[in-house]
C-alpha cells in the first residue's frame, strides 16, 4: 500500500514538472533564448521516460535520473539567464528533498540515492553556476521585465515542494511513532495493554489511593490448547479480552503474561468485587465458538486493595496470592 501511494505521488509530481518544462520552453522562446528552448527538448524526454520507470517500479533509477537532471537544468538556466529569475532556488530544495527521499526508500525497504553525496554534488554545481554568473554575468542579457514574476513563481514552487515533502515526512514519522507506541505498550494478540505499560502505569498511582488490583487467569488454559489447538487458544484469549474491555470499561486492563490478566480498578469504582464477579459470570455464561467447537471458558480472579506503605510488587503479589487461593479451592471464582 505504501509503495502504491509513493508511485501515485511520483506520477503526480512528474506530471507537474513536465508541464512546467513545456511552459518554460514557451517562455524561453518568447525571450529568444534558443539554447534553452532546445535544452528543454531532452528535458521533457527525461520526464516522459520517468512515467515508464515509475510504472515499471524502477523508483531508484527514476529518482537518480530526475534529481540529477533537474539539478543540471536549474544550473544551466541560471548560467544562461542569471539568478534574477530564481532558477537557482531549486538547488536549495533538492538537498532536503533528497534526504526525505532516502528516508521514504528506507520505509519501503528499497535502495535509494545517497543523499549526502548527492547534496555535495548539488552544492558544487550551485556554487559553480552562481559563481559564474556573479563573475562573468549571464550568458543571455535579456529584458528583466519578467525576472520578478519568474523569481516569485520559482520561489513559490520551491516552497510548495518543500512544504509537500516535509509534511509527508512528518506524517510518516508520526505514523511510525504511533506504530512503535502500539508495539511498545499494547499486546499484539489481544489489543490490551502489555506488562511493560502496566508496570509503568502502576508506578504513577498514588500510594494512598483506594484502588484495587485484580489478577485473573483463564482456568485450564493448557487443556484448551491441548484439546482444540493453539489457534483456538489464541481465539479464547481474544474473546476473554473483549469481555474484559466491555465489562471493565472504567478499569485499566493488561495482559500480564500467558493467560493471566492484571486489572487496575480505580477508587471511583465502589464495588470492585461485584465488577470482577460480573466479569467472571459473563465469561462463564457463554461458550466460545471456534471452528465448529463450543469451548467452555471460565476465569479465576483475586482482588487486593493497596495497603498503606505497600510497594507495587507486594500489591501485585497480594492479588496473585488470592488468585492462587481461588485456583486451589475449585476455580471459576473471585477471591477477595
Amino acid at each position: 500500500m505504501e509503495e502504491r501511494r509513493i508511485r501515485k505521488i511520483a506520477f503526480g509530481i512528474n506530471t507537474v514538472i513536465l508541464a512546467m518544462v513545456f511552459g518554460l520552453m514557451a517562455f524561453f522562446k518568447l525571450c529568444d533564448v534558443g539554447f534553452l528552448v532546445y535544452f528543454s527538448i531532452p528535458t521533457s524526454f527525461i520526464y516522459i521516460v520517468g512515467y515508464f520507470l515509475i510504472a515499471k517500479h524502477k523508483m531508484l533509477m527514476y529518482v537518480r535520473m530526475v534529481f540529477s537532471w533537474l539539478t543540471l537544468y536549474m544550473c544551466v538556466t541560471t548560467v544562461c539567464l542569471g539568478y534574477a529569475y530564481g532558477f537557482h532556488l531549486y538547488c536549495f530544495s533538492m538537498i532536503p528533498i533528497s534526504f526525505i527521499t532516502e528516508y521514504m526508500a528506507y520505509k519501503m525497504h528499497t535502495n535509494s540515492i545517497k543523499a549526502m553525496y548527492f547534496s555535495v554534488g548539488v552544492t558544487v554545481l550551485y556554487l559553480l553556476s552562481t559563481g559564474y554568473v556573479a563573475y562573468f554575468g549571464a550568458v543571455y542579457q535579456r529584458d528583466q521585465k519578467y525576472a520578478a514574476v519568474f523569481w516569485l513563481f520559482n520561489a513559490v514552487t520551491v516552497l510548495g515542494f518543500l512544504t509537500f515533502y516535509t509534511n509527508y515526512l512528518v506524517r510518516t514519522i508520526i505514523n511510525s511513532e504511533e506504530k512503535l507506541r502500539q508495539i511498545a505498550l499494547y499486546d499484539r494478540l489481544t489489543g490490551l495493554y502489555n506488562r511493560h505499560y502496566m508496570t509503568g502505569f502502576l508506578g504513577k498511582t498514588e500510594e494512598e489511593s483506594r484502588a484495587h488490583l485484580a489478577m485473573a487467569d483463564i482456568d485450564d488454559f493448557k487443556k484448551i490448547n491441548d484439546i482444540y489447538g493453539h489457534n483456538a487458544g489464541d481465539h479464547v484469549l481474544k474473546t476473554v479480552s473483549e469481555k474484559m474491555k466491555s465489562c471493565c470499561g472504567s478499569c485499566t486492563v493488561s495482559r500480564w503474561g500467558g493467560e493471566e490478566f492484571l486489572i487496575f480498578i480505580p477508587a471511583s469504582e465502589t464495588d470492585p468485587e461485584g465488577l470482577i464477579e460480573g466479569l467472571r459470570s459473563s465469561i462463564a455464561s457463554e461458550n466460545v465458538c471456534y471452528d465448529g467447537s463450543e469451548i467452555a471458558v471460565t476465569i479465576t480472579a483475586g482482588i487486593a486493595s493497596r495497603q498503606q506503605g505497600q510497594s507495587i510488587d507486594k500489591w501485585i503479589q497480594s492479588a496473585d496470592s488470592r488468585l492462587y487461593e481461588g485456583k486451589h479451592s475449585g476455580k471459576n471464582r473471585v477471591v477477595v
